[in-house]
């Protein structure tokens, strides 16, 4: 198997909303893009799949020697050999890779966020940086651009936190700020035991609120003249903002389900982007 192959099968089994902005994608983008996602992907496995947290390290100073090997053209994985091959290209840069491997450390040793700064900047470091490296692999003319990025990632994180609140406390993590919490009544006890309350709603309307914040903050940052080219980050907020739609009509029933949209929904909203040219998306999304 390639290194392309490897990352290749790694996107397709996850089942991630990016995966179908890929599929629009010339070639060569397509492969760097897949092998970033692909990385992500082997780093966060780390911290979800290795119980024993010295272990965990381990492997993530493992990897902070990839990142290392990558750009001086000697790495082991097949992961960081495909992404090797598009460092120049793609104008990718060795920091946001070493953040990303910070915020899965974080995960290691933080499982509560006493307030949203805290809580901003490790998604800056599981997602923000990410929209940067995506951004460079769409290919941008206007530095601002690398500011929507990350900002569209933020956003993007948040929507993984309301989606997955449930999921994150069964695994001992409750990525919420424990002053909003505490501000609307909710207890982590709440959280674990699943109790629906008005204070749990409420709580979850204002997270909500924030991430579409976020959506409009990025769309405003986005120059037209790169509009075209990342396309496929507005491919992926098409599905992620109509997913937290979905979990508020659905009243944040997030605490004993995972709710998510079908295969067919989000290859026919990420169509719908890259036909239009994702002008209708950005003027929505910014309003």
């Amino acid at each position: 198997m390639s290194p392309d192959e490897y990352c290749q099968q790694k996107a397709a089994q996850s089942g991630s909303s990016f995966y179908y902005s890929f599929l629009f994608l010339p070639p060569e983008q397509r492969r760097a893009i897949t092998a970033l996602y692909a990385f992500c992907r082997e780093i966060d496995d780390i911290v979800d799949e290795i119980s024993e947290a010295s272990v965990a390290r381990m492997k993530l100073a493992w990897w902070r020697g990839q990142v290392a090997l990558m750009f001086d053209g000697t790495p082991d994985h097949p992961v960081a050999v495909a992404l090797a091959r598009h460092i120049q290209s793609c104008r990718l840069r060795p920091d946001p890779f070493y953040a990303v491997i910070e915020g899965m450390e974080m995960d290691l040793d933080q499982f509560r966020y006493p307030d949203w700064e805290s809580l901003r900047q490790y998604c800056w470091r599981a997602a923000g940086v990410v929209g940067d490296l995506s951004a460079s692999i769409f290919g941008y003319t206007d530095p601002r651009t690398l500011e929507y990025a990350e900002t569209l990632g933020l956003a993007f994180q948040m929507t993984n936190i309301i989606r997955d609140v449930g999921d994150d406390a069964r695994r001992g993590r409750i990525y919420l700020p424990a002053d909003e919490m505490a501000q609307h009544g909710v207890s982590v006890d709440d959280v674990l035991d699943g109790n629906y309350t008005e204070a749990f709603q409420a709580l979850m309307r204002q997270q909500t609120l924030r991430a579409r914040q976020l959506y409009r903050d990025a769309m405003r940052l986005l120059p037209e003249a790169d509009r075209r080219a990342q396309r496929p980050g507005l491919m992926m907020a098409a599905i992620y903002a109509t997913l937290l739609d979905e979990i508020e009509r659905d009243g944040w029933h997030v605490l004993d389900q995972r709710i998510a949209l079908t295969p067919i929904r989000k290859f026919w909203l990420a169509w719908k982007v890259w036909v239009g040219g994702g002008r209708g998306l950005v003027r929505r999304l910014a309003a």
